[in-house]
């Protein structure tokens, strides 16, 4: 094997992002949030290539408390992959401002929870958008300067992934699904060949291209929420019981070396009742070569 060839296949690498847990939900639309963690991280540890690393983007709990910490913790402990990275939701955060969640998921991180590391050619950044909250997500000035130093250093030809928990894009602010002060952010990322951004919050799949970005909003492993604007509010929504676990999931995200650039392929926890086969959304970056569904 060539040279180029075995860098090439030690360089291509995948990791899954996770999100929107609410440890301590028990309402009709998912009384049982534990098992459904569960069967993700059952799906997680049921595929032929193990995750590099998984990314949870935010509310791991639903009500921030010291025994949901624990039952989340000990879930994830369960997952076969090496390193596990987090961002808080606001229902980590509501009631001592992040404190408990700092003390178990961010330690080493910078002010409220963000950083950023390099794995691999990829250039990863973790932010938080919920501790400054009003009525939409809010990065703060703090952080942003901090954003704007962190990629100076980093080249263009880089791929930079972004997660957090709210959407960077303004995709319902009616319901507070989008970040007021994202646009700044996206100034310091336009220089960048690949940029992929990661959040959870809203509970289902949204997506968009936009020039070098590609935004993507990931499934829960609690609960669905109404589309944007089909509902007096956002909310857990109750569906039947045997369809619940295929409008729950996982996100792949693969970085193709070569090509430079990241697909993003959802997942279900189970195929929907009716015996239809899953459709898995996928999204790439440009000129992406999209990697195979692990929808079942």
């Amino acid at each position: 094997m060539s040279g180029k060839k075995k860098d090439e296949i030690l360089h291509n690498h995948n990791f899954l992002q996770i999100s929107d847990s609410h440890i301590g939900f028990n309402k009709p639309a998912n009384p049982d949030v534990s098992a459904t963690l569960q069967a993700a991280i059952d799906k997680i540890n049921g595929l032929a290539d193990a995750p590099e690393f998984i990314i949870h983007t935010g509310d791991l709990t639903h009500s921030s408390k010291p025994e949901e910490f624990d039952a989340v913790q000990q879930i994830l402990k369960g997952a076969h992959t090496k390193e596990i990275f987090y961002v808080p939701g606001e229902h980590d955060t509501s009631i001592d401002d992040g404190k408990l969640y700092l003390e178990r998921f961010g330690k080493g991180t910078k002010g409220t929870g963000w950083y950023s590391f390099n794995h691999k050619g990829v250039h990863l950044i973790g932010l938080n958008n919920v501790t400054q909250t009003e009525g939409m997500g809010k990065i703060g000035d703090e952080q942003l300067e901090w954003l704007e130093g962190d990629l100076k250093g980093i080249s263009s030809s880089m791929p930079v992934v972004l997660f957090a928990h709210i959407p960077l894009w303004s995709i319902y602010p009616d319901w507070g699904w989008a970040t007021s002060d994202s646009e700044r952010a996206m100034s310091y990322l336009k220089r960048f060949g690949s940029v992929t951004i990661l959040n959870g919050h809203i509970h289902q799949i949204m997506q968009k291209v936009e020039g070098n970005a590609t935004f993507h909003t990931a499934m829960s492993t609690a609960f669905p929420q109404p589309a944007p604007g089909s509902a007096p509010a956002p909310g857990p929504m109750k569906v039947p019981a045997e369809r619940l676990r295929s409008v729950l999931g996982l996100t792949d995200v693969h970085y193709v070396a070569q090509k430079h650039s990241l697909a993003v392929v959802d997942s279900p926890l189970a195929p929907p009742p009716d015996g239809a086969t899953p459709s898995s959304s996928r999204t790439s970056t440009p000129d992406l070569h999209a990697s195979d569904s692990l929808a079942e």
